[in-house]
């Protein structure tokens, strides 16, 4: 059955199909088989950037989908706790969490050289190493232009780039572990992330602000939330786009 309240939607206000294609950056063909193919979902983003457009509520235009009111609620219950600043975060929070890890143990930073130097969390990572459990490290890579504004808006210059230097050697004796595998973005990362599993810390960026001086979210995935699925996503799109290398002094290789 077709998706006639999508449909009317967009024929009550008074827009194409091409129209919408183009707002929403899709092929109209797209937009076409969200309308005549119901198994064709749109992805999560296509979803509310098309409530957004048409003025419509999500569950509206998809009624399986919750309402803006269920998933405000339920993604405050997937917020365990806001530190106001990382330096207010208990040391011993990281490799806690990482100790819980059994099926993901991933690490998404630009340096996070202050975590290189906590010998509690380099024991966790041989442990889970040997318990099989996937250890993926993403740094920036320190020739890139997103590392270099980074530092530019840090106020610290080149020493951003130094700093992941630096990380990638203290890990030194974490590349050669089974399980274990580092690559290198050239993203720009608008939040360090840690997830063990269904738990993460999100370290958010501020402008000229350093990452130790921003909010962390500790959250949790629970059933019908979006919170942790959209920082769980955005981690995957960089481990996608970044490159792996198998030493410290990789990053020097042209990719």
């Amino acid at each position: 059955m077709a998706n006639e309240r999508l449909r009317g939607a967009i024929i009550d206000r008074g827009m194409t199909l091409d129209q919408v294609a183009e707002r929403l950056g899709v092929a109209a063909k797209t937009v076409e088989r969200w309308i005549n193919e119901p198994n064709r979902r749109p992805y999560r983003r296509f979803m509310y950037a098309t409530a957004s457009l048409l003025g419509c509520e999500i569950s509206y235009l998809w009624p399986e989908e919750q309402t803006s009111a269920q998933v405000a609620e339920t993604g405050a219950a997937e917020l365990v706790k806001l530190y106001p600043h990382r330096s207010v975060v208990p040391n011993t929070l990281w490799p806690q969490l990482y100790a819980r890890a059994r099926r993901s143990f991933d690490v998404l930073v630009y340096s996070g050289f202050w975590l290189t130097e906590d010998a509690a969390f380099h024991q966790v990572v041989k442990e889970k190493s040997a318990d099989g459990v996937p250890v993926r490290f993403m740094l920036g890579d320190p020739r890139s232009s997103a590392v270099a504004t980074r530092g530019a808006d840090e106020g610290i210059g080149g020493a951003m780039a130094s700093k992941i230097r630096n990380a990638l050697v203290n890990y030194a004796p974490l590349f050669n572990l089974p399980n274990v595998e580092f690559r290198l973005h050239s993203t720009t990362l608008y939040n360090s992330l840690y997830r063990a599993d269904d738990e993460m810390l999100a370290n958010g960026h501020l402008y000229g602000v350093g990452a130790y001086m921003a909010p962390v979210l500790h959250i949790q995935r629970i059933p019908g939330g979006e919170l942790f699925d959209s920082y769980a996503e955005s981690l995957e799109r960089v481990w996608d786009s970044a490159r792996q290398i198998t030493s410290p002094v990789d990053w020097e290789k042209t990719p």
